[in-house]
């Protein structure tokens, strides 16, 4: 099975403490390695977690606050002192380019690479980076300034055909694909052999959603139905749900809804605020909710 692996680096809020780093991912999908956010010493956390900055191949911006931004111009410097050449994209709200090219220009002015910006979109699922085997998408969350979720899941893979029956149909190496993609398969003699008794079902494809920050967003629900793993922002406890509903973020509750409604199989918890230095409180309020609740931190690998 290919890889499927997330490296929590930050999962702190706005205010750094010496618990939590402010907020950044590393996603290791069939080894290459996408980078949701990029909270100050994400580079650093990256070292730490031996995530290996080699195999980065894009990034992503879920809005641009300092807290989810502020690390990248170090990491593109050090990527630049690593000998990369090879651009980058970059997935972010618009608004960056002046402040990126402008730090760039300062910091990095012979980059041997290109950050290529792609900007996102505020509305409905926009699929920003597939292969054969993946697929990237983001949508619009609620916060003070525009900012989006990420789903990155697998493609359905191929059917498994049998090892005995391709002995006793005597099938031939150039139909096995078609029969893998489900396709019935005619024998010599003309008898069609049904797809099922040849082949037994794909692998379960596998996903996992990435929602921070944001104000409960119910209309997020039918993009992450049914996801495998579902990291959300709960920056506060129910206790704190008036200054939740000032900053447009989530209390445990929040989360936790989202999570029944989306049907998810399982919840992270992540973007504390700084007040919470024991978040043992706010797992128990998300698993009144949705019993299947994590808490994250810093350094938690999640294998899906």
């Amino acid at each position: 099975m290919n890889a499927f692996e997330i490296d929590i680096l930050g999962c702190g809020s706005a205010t750094p403490t010496t618990l939590r780093n402010p907020s950044a991912q590393a996603i290791n999908l069939n080894e290459k390695i996408f980078l949701v956010d990029c909270g100050e010493g994400a580079q650093l956390q990256m070292r730490k977690f031996s995530v290996k900055m080699s195999r980065l191949h894009s990034i992503f911006l879920s809005h641009l606050h300092g807290d989810h931004v502020l690390g990248l111009p170090g990491l593109i410097s050090t990527l630049q002192l690593l000998g990369r050449t090879g651009d980058i994209d970059l997935y972010a709200h618009k608004e960056i380019e002046p402040w990126l090219r402008h730090t760039l220009n300062f910091f990095c002015k012979y980059l041997p690479f290109e950050v290529k910006i792609i900007p996102l979109a505020s509305e409905g699922l926009q699929i920003l980076y597939e292969n054969k085997t993946i697929r990237i998408s983001s949508f619009p969350l609620n916060h003070r300034v525009p900012s989006n979720g990420f789903l990155f899941e697998e493609k359905k893979g191929l059917r498994h055909i049998k090892k005995d029956m391709i002995d006793f149909y005597q099938i031939p190496i150039r139909d096995i694909q078609g029969i893998k993609e489900g396709y019935d398969f005619i024998t010599n003699d003309g008898e069609t052999i049904p797809n099922n008794l040849l082949t037994t079902p794909p692998t379960p494809s596998r996903s996992y959603a990435y929602c921070a920050d944001t104000a409960f967003c119910p209309n997020i629900v039918p993009f992450i139905e049914g996801v495998d793993v579902l990291y959300h922002e709960a920056t506060f406890s129910i206790s704190d749900a008036s200054r939740a509903r000032e900053t447009f973020h989530s209390t445990t509750k929040d989360a936790a809804e989202i999570a029944r409604l989306s049907g998810a199989k399982k919840l992270i918890i992540g973007h504390f605020s700084s007040r919470y230095t024991n978040t043992l409180p706010l797992l128990k309020e998300a698993q009144n909710i949705f019993p299947n609740t994590q808490t994250a931190y810093d350094g938690l690998k999640i294998n899906i």
